[in-house]
């Protein structure tokens, strides 16, 4: 048995794969999921190098967070409470001024 979609894109990029193994042209594909034929080809490529595998969902690229799952469902509540608590002048976050915060609560860098 196939394994579920992680998400809406992966099932559409399976499906699409599904529908050429039954004969349907690129452009029918696009069409059927309201996608670009440029869409469609680029993943029957993905299928034709890694086959459906290819089309899975692939988890972004960069380090791994360095919070914890607990911390990062804390983190907006933190936030909630305005810059100005943290001391800032103004109730602008600046990616700075977030990364100062996860800094001084978590002892995170």
């Amino acid at each position: 048995m196939d394994e579920e979609p992680k998400n809406w894109k992966e099932g559409r990029r399976l499906r699409a794969c599904e529908l050429s193994e039954q004969g349907w042209n690129q452009k029918d594909i696009a069409a059927a999921l309201g996608v670009r034929n440029g869409a469609v080809s680029k993943w029957m490529k993905r299928a034709r190098s890694g086959g459906k595998a290819g089309l899975r969902h692939q988890p972004p690229p960069g380090a791994k967070s360095k919070l914890t799952p607990d911390q990062l469902a804390q983190l907006p509540g933190l936030l909630a409470k305005g810059a100005e608590a943290y001391g800032y002048r103004g109730a602008v976050w600046t990616r700075a001024r977030v990364r100062q915060v996860i800094q001084d609560v978590f002892k995170v860098s």
